[in-house]
């Protein structure tokens, strides 16, 4: 059996340090990102929605519906019910970071409507990630239960490298919403001037979070191939 398992401290630990440092950063820095451009009203004055409204139309969409939803931060495009849902922070603020979540999430909508290839291909995986996400683990201790059954564990590992890959694919989907949403936030003239670079600082602090996460379950990955990876024998 793995050594490490006899000792209180198992050097793979460092890995999954090293990603929740990476994700306490990230979180941290949107969130006082988004803090200080919440009290930075835009000159146009438009709130998260009604600019979301307005860059829809202006992409030719009209069969998205935009909703508030409660919370902090949980703003997101759902392109199964096509609605793009924003939060309380969002929907009826006229701050720039409000216009600039909601222009990222609108984004998404016009990904959507476009049939961006990435945002599909990570749609497809969400029922195989949700079924990895949920077994992988417990297959994983199964097997090192059942005296090291390998094919429980690798089929762990494999189910867990699913998860991994729909976190690789979110980043190109994240940051290509972002690119777009400002770009549009510039040629339609809801955001002038330094508006347009404050929002920009806002939309790469929130996407500094998904970079943070793929690193943090790449890092995951690497310490269950390092842990059972191989054939363990007693």
């Amino acid at each position: 059996m793995y050594p490490g398992f006899y000792y209180m401290f198992d050097p793979t630990y460092i890995l999954i340090i090293i990603g929740a440092l990476l994700s306490l950063f990230a979180s941290a820095r949107v969130r006082s990102t988004f803090s200080r451009y919440s009290s930075v009203r835009t000159l146009r004055g438009v709130t998260g929605a009604e600019a979301a409204d307005m860059i829809l139309r202006q992409a030719g969409i009209y069969d998205v519906k935009i909703q508030h939803i409660s919370g902090d931060l949980t703003d997101h495009y759902d392109p199964s019910s096509k609605v793009l849902r924003l939060s309380d922070s969002v929907y009826g603020s006229t701050s720039v970071a409000a216009v600039g979540v909601a222009a990222h999430e609108c984004g998404h909508a016009i990904q959507d409507a476009e049939g961006y290839a990435p945002l599909r291909i990570r749609g497809s995986l969400v029922p195989v990630c949700n079924i990895g996400a949920t077994l992988s683990w417990p297959l994983i201790i199964l097997g090192v239960i059942l005296s090291w059954n390998q094919t429980l564990i690798q089929i762990g590992i494999i189910l867990f490298t699913v998860v991994v890959a729909f976190h690789l694919i979110t980043l190109p989907v994240e940051l290509n919403a972002s690119s777009r949403a400002l770009k549009i936030l510039s040629y339609t003239g809801i955001l002038h001037g330094d508006e347009n670079d404050e929002a920009k600082k806002v939309l790469s602090a929130a996407a500094l979070t998904y970079v943070a996460s793929a690193a943090g379950m790449i890092l995951q990955l690497l310490r269950l191939v390092i842990l059972f990876g191989g054939r363990r024998d007693d």
